[in-house]
């Protein structure tokens, strides 16, 4: 019974990795996109010179930073 359960939290814990990997994945990509037409300037960016845009692009950048460094902590455990 126990072996069950640990079976079952460890492949449950390593399709979370592998969801959670895949979505940093295609974050990343998009950042880095979004970052070469923001620098040959094909996007302008001054709208989000907010004080409000800055808290959010920053609070966003840390929510990534967090969920890549929980799947780095998840996958180095496998």
């Amino acid at each position: 019974m126990v072996d069950e359960a640990l079976v079952w939290s460890t492949q449950w814990l390593s399709r979370f990795a592998v969801a959670l990997g895949g979505f940093l994945i295609f974050v990343g990509i998009t950042m880095t996109g979004v970052f070469v037409l923001v620098f040959f300037g094909f996007v302008d960016v001054s709208i989000l010179e907010g004080e409000k845009f800055r808290m959010l692009s920053l609070w966003l950048l840390l929510t990534i930073g967090v969920l890549d460094l929980v799947s780095g902590i998840i996958l180095r455990r496998r």
